[in-house]
């Protein structure tokens, strides 16, 4: 069963109230994705498991809403998704792939672009990333040479790699940290985030 983020159940039920103030009726299911920047089967499994918490009244559309029962935020956590590995590249609309959502205290982390791949492998065994670790990453389409990125190319899918540039040739190298594994050479890739801690599977 996935875990959906409470934040978003509030991002969710704050709209659908003002909605409701200003219009006199609740908003529909499209109404909500165009509101929140959601998709609208998203927004349906959301509204979904709120009515199964007891946030809200949902039929099919939502006949009411408990204030008093709303998913509290914390100040000192950020909630990020564990996305898993995902072969043909990061979705835009992550929420669909998430399998569970964990806490991150915001003093290391901050806000922002943020998800976990659950590393598979020992490619990058050299860079302290292990089989089943979780990898935090911020969502960016760029990156500096010595990073270790999410790089989407047509010939290998999704990977975890350390982003190299070829003196000379300016040809894109993604680098195992494996000595045992050779370095993958691309004339160019699609940067897809840059990983900033390892949260170790003990």
């Amino acid at each position: 069963m996935q875990h959906k983020d409470p934040q978003l159940m509030e991002k969710i039920r704050l709209f659908a109230m003002n909605y409701y103030r200003e219009h006199n009726q609740m908003p529909s299911i499209r109404t909500i994705a165009d509101g929140t920047g959601m998709n609208r089967g998203s927004v349906q499994k959301y509204l979904v498991e709120m009515q199964e918490r007891g946030i809200i009244e949902y039929d099919g559309k939502i006949r009411h809403i408990h204030a008093s029962k709303a998913p509290t935020e914390s100040k000192d956590t950020y909630n990020v998704g564990i996305i898993g590995s995902i072969a043909c590249g990061l979705p835009e609309d992550v929420e669909e792939y998430v399998e569970e959502y964990v806490p991150l205290p915001v003093s290391i982390f901050g806000r922002g672009e943020l998800y976990i791949l659950r590393a598979s492998g020992d490619s990058m065994i050299g860079a302290g990333i292990s089989d089943g670790d979780l990898v935090v990453v911020r969502r960016t389409t760029e990156a500096n040479d010595g990073d270790i990125v999410v790089a989407l190319t047509e010939e290998t899918g999704t990977t975890l790699k350390r982003l190299l540039h070829e003196k000379g040739t300016g040809r894109v190298i993604l680098h195992p940290e494996n000595p045992s594994m050779q370095d993958m050479a691309f004339e160019s890739i699609a940067v897809q985030g840059v990983a900033v801690k390892v949260i170790k599977n003990i």
